[in-house]
């Protein structure tokens, strides 16, 4: 499947919901697009450079997301908010003369699901604290505090981390052993 490439500074995995505002035409004429072939895109953490760079290095792994809401802003930029789909790989990639990255992409397998197990039992509580945070929940996003997979999938990019852990954290395909390693995290952040 051939499909636009939005590096950027920030991760999104399934279900996740990004708002952006877009300004390069490139990226608008990637938005028209996307409407109309009622077509998604990748977002993927970017490697080295900046968003707004025309020649970017980002990592293979993402997540296909769909356009589930726009409009004007206030600043006179367009705005969306995206929802992630599904983790995929980019097998190939290469950039437009305008500077929109395509790439060749591979739907990654489903994760399998899994209810939150007792040495776990912490996280969804951190998650729901987060959740009360007027910001997150103006996003609109739904969450199953029982299921493995989506508490780590929102704890990953609600969590003050890294990018590059965030990133180490998409690429797992096993949902226990991500909340493996938040858990991890997560002590660590309150000793420090």
């Amino acid at each position: 499947m051939k499909v636009p490439v939005f590096p950027l500074n920030s991760v999104v995995l399934p279900g996740g919901r990004v708002p952006l505002q877009l300004f390069e035409p490139r990226y608008i004429d990637m938005l028209t697009r996307c409407l109309k072939e009622d077509q998604g895109f990748v977002i993927t953490l970017l490697r080295e450079g900046e968003e707004s760079e025309r020649v970017a290095s980002f990592y293979e792994t993402g997540t296909y997301v769909r356009i589930i809401d726009f409009q004007q802003l206030d600043n006179g930029l367009l705005g969306i908010t995206v929802e992630g789909d599904a983790k995929v790989s980019i097998t190939r990639s290469w950039q437009q003369d305008d500077g929109l990255n395509l790439g060749e992409v591979a739907f990654l397998p489903a994760e399998t699901r899994a209810d939150i197990p007792i040495v776990f039992h912490e996280l969804p509580s951190v998650l729901r604290a987060l959740f009360r945070h007027p910001v997150i929940d103006e996003l609109g996003m739904s969450v199953d505090y029982d299921e493995a997979c989506s508490v780590g999938w929102r704890l990953t990019e609600l969590l003050p981390l890294d990018k590059q852990e965030k990133q180490h954290l998409l690429e797992m395909q096993d949902p226990l052993t991500r909340l493996s390693r938040l858990q991890e995290l997560l002590e660590a952040l309150e000793e420090g």
